[in-house]
C-alpha cells in the first residue's frame, strides 16, 4: 500500500468519541443553521421535519456518534422554535358617564348640583366654552351626562338631545370646546291598509299607523275630502311610508311616500315628489297638486252638527237667525286648523262668538273660527294652511263644544261645503317636468294599484284586506 493511500485511509477512519477540529466547526455551523431555520418554522412542524434533520446530521457527521445526538439537538430546536406569545393587554376601561334626565322645572344649576358640580362649572362651559350657550336650551326628557377625572373635576359633558343628536363638551388646554355627533337612522319602506268603519282615525289606528301619520294622510287629502262628512263605511286607504330604525330597533316614522283613498267608489291617489326648485309636495298621477287653496274642513275626525242654513232657529236665543257657517261638534281641545294660507285680521273674545279668529286669504276670501277654547295665534300673524290656530271649545253663545266655521267671498257668506267648487284650480307641474315626475312615481303607482286590487278582491269576499307589517329594507 502506498504512502498516499495510507494517508487517505487514515483520514477516513476516526474515533467515535472525538472529531477533527474542522468537522466540529462544520457541525457547529450546520447546527446553528438548523436552529435558525427551525425558529422560522412553527413548533408543530418539528416532528414532521425530524427525518430530514436527522439525515442531514448523519451525512455531515458521517456515522454514529454520542457527542452530538440528533434527538437532543431537535429537542433544543423545538424549545428555541416555540414562539413566545405576547402578554394579553387588558382593555382600557370605558369612561364612566353619570347620566341625569332633565325634569320639569330643571335648570343647569340644579342638574349640575345633583351631579356634584358647582355653578363655576356651569359658568366655565356656558359662558367661557365654545358653543356653550346652546346648553342653556334644554327640555324635559333630554339627558345630560357628566364625566369626571380621578380628582372629581369635570372633564366632559354630553347633551343628548335625542338618540340621533348629541353635543359633547370636552375640557382642553384653552377651556371647554364642543362638537356635535349626528346619527342617521336606517330607512325602510313599508305599507298599511285600512278600511273605514267609523272614522279615518279609527281605521288608521287599526292599520297600525301612528297619530302623526294619520294626520298627515288627512292633510294630504284635505283638499279633496272632508273627513268629517265625506267618508262612508267601507271606504279604504292605502299608505306607503318610511319607518326609521336605529341599531336595529324601530325608532319612528319617516315620510309618507304615496297614498290612496277610495271614497264612495272614487279613488284619489297622491305621490310625494320634490320638484326642480327642491320643494316637496303631493301630486296626483296627472301632476296636479293635492294641496288646494283651502281645506275642505278645518278639523278632522269629528261629526257635523249643523250645516249652513240661512233660516235656522237659534238654539239659545230661540229666534230665526241665519246660520252662515258649518258647525263641527268635537271634544274640547280638538285642534283647529287654518283652512288656507293668510294673515290673522282679528283675534279676541265677544259674548256671542266667544274666543274667535278671523283670517284673510288674499284679496277675496276670509275664514272665521268661533267658540274656541283657546286661541293659538294673534292679530297680524301670518299663518299657513293646516297650522293650528286654536282648539275647539264652547265659549260664547254655544250649547256645547264645537267649532263654528264661516267662509266669506268678497264680504258675502258662502256655504263652506260647496264654495270649493268655485275656487281657483290647484297648481299643476310644468309640462317640461312631467317626464321626470312620471318616472319617479312609476314604482309607487304599481304598488298602489296592487294594493287597490287586493282590497277590491277582499271586499268582494266580504272580508277586510289585511295589513301585514310588510317592511322591506
Amino acid at each position: 500500500m502506498s504512502a498516499a493511500n495510507k494517508k487517505r485511509g487514515a483520514t477516513a477512519i476516526r474515533s467515535q468519541s472525538s472529531f477533527p477540529r474542522q468537522h466540529l466547526w462544520i457541525a457547529a455551523g450546520l447546527s446553528i443553521a438548523v436552529i435558525l431555520t427551525a425558529t422560522l418554522i412553527p413548533s408543530e412542524n418539528v416532528e414532521a421535519n425530524r427525518p430530514a434533520v436527522s439525515a442531514l446530521a448523519s451525512e455531515t457527521i458521517e456515522g454514529k456518534h454520542d457527542a452530538i445526538s440528533s434527538d437532543a439537538l431537535l429537542s433544543e430546536i423545538a424549545v428555541v422554535s416555540t414562539p413566545l406569545l405576547p402578554e394579553a393587554e387588558e382593555p382600557e376601561p370605558e369612561p364612566q358617564w353619570a347620566e341625569h334626565t332633565v325634569g320639569n322645572g330643571d335648570n343647569l344649576s340644579l342638574i349640575f348640583s345633583r351631579a356634584g358640580f358647582s355653578d363655576r362649572d356651569v359658568y366655565n362651559i356656558v359662558n367661557k366654552g365654545e358653543g356653550g350657550k346652546a346648553l342653556t336650551r334644554i327640555f324635559p326628557g333630554q339627558t345630560i351626562a357628566f364625566l369626571a377625572d380621578d380628582a372629581g373635576d369635570l372633564q366632559a359633558l354630553k347633551h343628548i338631545v335625542s338618540p340621533l343628536e348629541t353635543t359633547v363638551y370636552e375640557l382642553g388646554d384653552s377651556g371647554f370646546s364642543s362638537r356635535k355627533e349626528v346619527r342617521s337612522p336606517e330607512v325602510r319602506t313599508t305599507w298599511a291598509t285600512g278600511v273605514i268603519e267609523s272614522s279615518l282615525f279609527m281605521a288608521g289606528t287599526d292599520a297600525g299607523l301612528s297619530n302623526n301619520l294619520i294626520m298627515e294622510v288627512a292633510n294630504i287629502f284635505g283638499g279633496v275630502i272632508d273627513f268629517v262628512l265625506d267618508p262612508r263605511q267601507g271606504d279604504t286607504m292605502h299608505v306607503l311610508y318610511e319607518q326609521l330604525y336605529l341599531d336595529g330597533e324601530r325608532y319612528g316614522d319617516g315620510n309618507v311616500i304615496a297614498a290612496a283613498f277610495t271614497n264612495q267608489g272614487k279613488t284619489f291617489n297622491a305621490f310625494r315628489y320634490t320638484d326642480a326648485n327642491g320643494d316637496s309636495n303631493f301630486y296626483n298621477e296627472e301632476g296636479v297638486s293635492m294641496r288646494k287653496a283651502f281645506l275642505m274642513a278645518p278639523l278632522d275626525f269629528t261629526r257635523i252638527s249643523g250645516n249652513f242654513n240661512p233660516r235656522r232657529m237659534h238654539p239659545i236665543y230661540k229666534t230665526v237667525r241665519p246660520h252662515r257657517g258649518t258647525d263641527y261638534a268635537a271634544p274640547r281641545g280638538t285642534p283647529v286648523f287654518a283652512a288656507g294660507d293668510g294673515r290673522v285680521i282679528a283675534a279676541g273674545y265677544t259674548k256671542p262668538n266667544g274666543n274667535y279668529v278671523f283670517i284673510q286669504h288674499g284679496e277675496q276670501y276670509v275664514t272665521k273660527y268661533l267658540h274656541l277654547h283657546k286661541r293659538k295665534v294673534s292679530k297680524g300673524q301670518r299663518v299657513s294652511q293646516s297650522q293650528i290656530i286654536g282648539t275647539v271649545g264652547s265659549t260664547g253663545a254655544a250649547t256645547g263644544p264645537h267649532l263654528h266655521y264661516e267662509f266669506l267671498v268678497n264680504g258675502v257668506h258662502r256655504n263652506p261645503r260647496t264654495i270649493h267648487r268655485k275656487l281657483p284650480k290647484a297648481k299643476t307641474l310644468p309640462e317640461a317636468e312631467m317626464p321626470t315626475f312620471l318616472a319617479s312615481i312609476s314604482a309607487q303607482r304599481l304598488q298602489l294599484a296592487a294594493l287597490n286590487t287586493e282590497g277590491t278582491v277582499a271586499l268582494s269576499d266580504n272580508s277586510a284586506p289585511e295589513s301585514p307589517a310588510n317592511t322591506s329594507p
